[in-house]
């Protein structure tokens, strides 16, 4: 078996019948599995993918919680179960948009024995319209990559994954507590056995929408999700990144505290201000004078 196609499903009725074709719709010269993974939807999704394994047997197996976890558990279940050699990762409000996206991720795997992960771009749109699509990951991407590229953001979209199985092993049982952040870890623990590797294609789609879990979260509390995130994943990885995740957190901080001060936000400014300033001492990308800049603007500037 070549590749597990590991979609992780819960409340996309209207989704999940576009994410399962588009992964029966790939062009391979290979065997692969679909396993998926549900957490006791209520809206018609289990009902779904029931169906869909009875029309497809031969290549479908299926993960059903008896109760809605609401844990990282039902993407790790499925790693576990994987039986391919490599595992694709897709949630069931996303899909593939290219036929070749397998076997294209795959001939680059097989021919980058130093690379680990494999991704490539997605488009990124609003179901409801708000915003332009955009492409998930930025233009200066590089081909190869590293962990500690990817410490300092995810530019990996779910939905463009392809990883070589059997590298986590025994999975660390704080995986499942970082939920909703569900792809970011596994990243990182894959990408300490080798490098990252990126074609420049869009081959999928990303769909943001209010049913979703991290997307409809406002800014302050995706914020905290992200400062609670650095904070446990450090802990979580025995403090041997600490440097570069200290690094990561001021300079996110830091950005946000000029996007506020852009906007005239001053207060969220210097919140985000000062979560940048206690960790300046590790961040060689931010030079001193612009921090104490940007400091006494948000600090001296009346709300």
């Amino acid at each position: 078996m070549k590749v597990s196609a590991l979609v992780m499903t819960y409340n996309h009725a209207r989704f999940i019948g576009q994410a399962l074709d588009s992964v029966l719709m790939q062009d391979v010269n290979f065997a692969y599995e679909i396993i998926i993974s549900e957490d006791c939807s209520t809206d018609g999704t289990r009902e779904y993918v029931v169906a869909f394994q009875q029309k497809h047997p031969d290549i479908t197996r299926l993960l059903l919680s008896e109760h809605n976890l609401h844990s990282n558990e039902i993407v790790s279940r499925g790693i576990q179960a994987a039986r391919g050699e490599y595992i694709a990762l897709l949630d069931g409000d996303d899909y593939w948009t290219s036929a070749d996206k397998l076997q294209r991720q795959v001939d680059f795997l097989d021919s980058h024995p130093e690379c680990t992960i494999c991704f490539h771009n997605a488009r990124a749109f609003c179901e409801d319209r708000s915003r332009e699509p955009w492409n998930w990951t930025p233009a200066r991407q590089k081909e190869l990559s590293t962990l500690e590229d990817l410490w300092m953001d995810n530019f990996i979209a779910t939905c463009s994954t392809l990883f070589r199985n059997g590298l986590i092993e025994p999975f660390p049982a704080w995986y499942d507590a970082m939920f909703p952040i569900t792809d970011w870890p596994l990243h990182l623990l894959n990408a300490e056995h080798g490098k990252i590797g990126y074609i420049d294609e869009v081959m999928g789609a990303y769909r943001y929408h209010q049913g979703g879990l991290y997307s409809p979260l406002s800014e302050r509390a995706k914020q905290d999700i992200m400062l609670t995130f650095y904070q446990t994943m450090n802990r979580n990885f025995e403090y041997r990144y600490d440097k570069t995740i200290r690094t990561a957190l001021s300079t996110y901080f830091f950005e946000w505290a000029e996007e506020y001060a852009t906007r005239g936000d001053w207060e969220q400014a210097r919140v985000c201000f000062l979560n940048a300033w206690s960790e300046r001492r590790f961040n060689k990308h931010i030079r001193a004078t612009k921090l104490l800049l940007l400091g006494l603007k948000v600090f001296t500037t009346r709300s």
